[in-house]
């Protein structure tokens, strides 16, 4: 199958690493500057983002969207959320009937406040079209652990593109209809992980942060029936299983910014955020624009966004915690 990933981060890299283990994959990755395509190309050997992982020869790289496209039968979006727009109209003169597409990017997008798959929609028209979420770090993917990952789809020719191209890898795929609901977690897990980092700086233990996930998770499915997605989406891979991981964990960007915060630490915090790409944070200001343009209410966004935005004591998220 001829597979083509737009997006050259570590997470989009090790996603193609695994699908090269179905040896019937063909590979092209679309990288947005010539320099980055070269910095990848001359440490393919020993990748040091993902551990010093070897790049397999059969993963080529191209800033061209026509040579990416030409051939592509399933693309991968798997850039920034805030990055698809412009994206999207790269790829445009070269889209065609019979390809297949899935977005593995995460996020709300800022302006608008719409989801990745909207975004992607109003430039490109496809029923063709995936949503992919769920508990996978880059450089577990990488490693070749096993992966699962929630798959939204409406068309079950896509579905069906999507197995065999994940067949004999190391990431197992559960099917789901609810593109919003998979969207909304896996946007939303990274705010959720912030405040669980907080928690952390603040000197809390593991059972405060798991009374944060549980309230958060309760949260979540109220906001998910709210946008019209399906409740039952947070019990999913993309649902309960990314909030897990991504708030539980130091090798999360999004939870690592919390932890300096809790910790008062702003002046690292700040560099930390200049220089690492935490979803959080963005998704945070879309999430509680979001939440006031529909008239949801969702009291412990309107916490993290105070702390985060508008330097509020971080004590106050787990006053917060006892209150509800």
């Amino acid at each position: 199958m001829n597979i083509t990933i737009i997006g050259t981060g570590v997470y989009g890299i090790s996603m193609a690493m695994a699908l090269s283990l179905n040896k019937k994959n063909k590979i092209i990755m679309w990288s947005e500057s010539e320099e980055s395509k070269k910095q990848i190309e001359a440490s393919r050997s020993a990748f040091a983002p993902l551990g010093g992982k070897s790049i397999p020869d059969c993963i080529t790289f191209t800033t061209s969207y026509e040579e990416a496209l030409k051939n592509a039968e399933l693309v991968f979006v798997m850039s920034a959320a805030k990055f698809v727009g412009s994206v999207c109209k790269g790829m445009m003169p070269y889209i065609h009937d019979k390809m297949h597409f899935i977005i593995g990017s995460k996020g709300i997008e800022q302006e608008s406040c719409r989801f990745v798959h909207e975004v992607f929609l109003s430039f490109i028209e496809t029923k063709r079209l995936a949503v992919i979420s769920g508990p996978s770090f880059a450089i577990d993917i990488a490693n070749l652990e096993p992966i699962g990952l929630s798959i939204a789809t409406k068309s079950r020719d896509t579905l069906n593109m999507a197995l065999k191209a994940y067949k004999s890898t190391n990431i197992k795929l559960r099917e789901s209809k609810d593109l919003i609901g998979v969207e909304l977690c896996g946007s939303i897990k990274n705010v959720i992980a912030v405040a669980a980092g907080i928690l952390e700086g603040l000197g809390y233990t593991e059972s405060t942060r798991s009374f944060l996930i549980t309230e958060s998770l309760h949260d979540m499915k109220e906001l998910i029936d709210g946008l019209g997605g399906n409740k039952k989406t947070i019990l999913s891979f993309a649902g309960v299983g990314d909030l897990l991981l991504t708030a539980t964990s130091t090798k999360s960007r999004n939870y690592s910014y919390g932890v300096y915060l809790g910790k008062k630490n702003f002046k690292e915090a700040k560099n930390f955020l200049e220089n690492t790409t935490v979803e959080g944070f963005y998704t945070l200001k879309s999430i509680y624009t979001l939440l006031r343009r529909k008239k949801i209410k969702m009291p412990v966004i309107d916490l993290i966004y105070n702390i985060v935005m508008n330097d509020d004591d971080p004590n106050k998220l787990s006053e917060f915690l006892m209150k509800k």
